[in-house]
C-alpha cells in the first residue's frame, strides 16, 4: 500500500508500506479521507508519545475492506467512521497506524457505519464532533441563557454549532481569524470578538465587547492566556470546560480566586462514550458542517495540505487528505 509516513521530526514521505492484515476481532479499513488536525502537526514535528517512523491520522473515514476472525463478514464494504482507542490503550493514528495510510487496522467493535451516500470527506468530522459531545456532557449545562467560547478552530466552531442546537440562547465567541468567526456567526453565534494577539491582555476588551460573569465558558484555543482570561471573567459558580492543548503551559492564577468564587475547572480529553450521538449529529447537520471543510488534497499531494494547515489559518479551517 501507499502511506504518508512521518519518518523523522518535521518530515513526512509518501512511501510504499506493508499492507496490514486484521486479526481476531479486527477489521482492515480502506481509507477514504483523513483530516489534518493540530495534534497531527505536533506529532509530525516530534514528541515523546510516538517514535519514528509513524503513520498519523485519527480523523478518518473509510470502507471496511476485510475482516479478521470472529467478525461478521456482512460489514465488508460498509462505509464507516470509528473510535480510535484500541484494547491495548493505544490509539489509531498515534501508537497505531492511522488514516495517513491507504489501509489500517482497527477494532470491529469501534465502528459506526454511515450511509453510502454521505460524503466520506465530510465524515472525518465525526471524531472532532465526538470530542465536542464528550466535552459538552462534562460541562453539565443546566441554564441555557449564555455561553462563551474561546477559540475559532474546528473544535470551537463545532462547539458553537452544538451549543446552539442544544438550545443555548446566546453563544459568544473569541477568536483570531475573521473568516472563522464569520463561520461561527453562520452557525448562530450571537457576538464575536477578534483578539489582536493571542498572548496579549485582552480581558478588558472582552468585558467591554462581550460582557463578563459567564456561567459557562469553553476554552478550545489552547492558548494559556485565553484560559487565564476565562478564569477572570467567569461568574460566581461558573463552569470552565478545558478542551485545548496547552503543550508545556502552566497555570498562573490565584487559587483563592477559584476557591472564593466556587469555580469549576473541567478537563475533557478525547471522545469516550460520545460516538453514537456524534454520528447522529454529523448526519443531521451535513449542510452546516460543509463550512468547516475548506480544502481537500489528494494523498500524493499531502505536503500541500500540511502547508495550508500550518500557514493559512484564516483560509484553512479543516484540511482533508483524500485517498479516493
Amino acid at each position: 500500500m501507499k502511506a504518508i509516513v512521518n519518518t523523522t521530526p518535521g518530515k513526512c514521505e509518501f512511501l510504499e508500506w506493508p499492507s496490514p492484515e486484521p486479526g481476531k476481532g479486527e477489521v482492515r479499513i480502506r481509507t477514504a479521507a483523513c483530516g489534518i488536525c493540530s495534534t497531527e502537526l505536533g506529532m509530525i514535528k516530534g514528541w515523546d508519545r510516538t517514535p519514528f517512523p509513524a503513520i498519523p491520522g485519527h480523523e478518518w473515514s473509510g470502507v471496511v475492506e476485510s475482516v479478521g476472525a470472529q467478525v461478521d463478514k456482512s460489514i465488508i464494504g460498509k462505509h464507516c467512521v470509528g473510535e480510535n482507542v484500541l484494547s491495548d490503550g493505544g490509539e489509531v493514528g498515534f501508537e497505531h497506524p492511522g488514516g495517513y495510510g491507504q489501509y489500517f487496522i482497527t477494532s470491529a467493535n469501534n465502528l459506526h457505519t454511515i450511509p453510502d451516500d454521505f460524503p466520506l470527506h465530510l465524515a472525518v468530522l465525526a471524531e472532532p464532533i465526538a470530542v465536542v459531545v464528550h466535552g459538552y456532557h462534562r460541562l453539565k449545562i443546566t441554564h441555557t441563557e449564555e455561553a462563551l467560547i474561546f477559540g475559532d478552530g474546528p473544535i470551537g466552531l463545532l462547539m458553537a454549532l452544538y451549543l446552539k442546537q442544544a438550545g443555548i440562547r446566546r453563544v459568544k465567541m473569541v477568536g483570531g481569524q475573521p473568516s472563522r468567526l464569520g463561520v461561527g456567526k453562520s452557525f448562530g453565534v450571537d457576538s464575536t470578538y477578534q483578539i489582536p494577539h493571542p498572548e496579549g491582555d485582552f480581558t478588558g476588551e472582552i468585558r467591554q465587547n462581550l460582557g463578563e460573569a459567564f456561567q459557562y465558558i469553553v476554552e478550545a484555543s489552547g492558548a494559556v492566556r485565553a484560559l487565564e482570561t476565562a478564569l477572570i471573567i467567569a461568574g460566581r459558580k461558573g463552569r470552565i470546560l478545558v478542551l485545548g492543548d496547552y503543550g508545556m503551559g502552566r497555570a498562573r492564577f490565584e487559587w483563592n480566586h477559584l476557591l472564593h468564587n466556587e469555580l469549576a475547572l473541567i478537563g475533557s480529553n478525547a471522545s469516550a462514550g460520545a460516538w453514537k450521538e456524534a454520528v447522529d449529529f454529523l448526519l443531521i447537520h451535513r449542510t452546516e458542517l460543509e463550512r468547516i471543510i475548506t480544502h481537500t488534497v489528494p494523498a500524493p499531494h499531502f505536503d500541500e495540505g500540511l502547508e495550508l494547515a500550518k500557514t493559512k489559518p484564516n483560509e484553512a479551517i479543516k484540511v482533508v487528505i483524500t485517498w479516493e
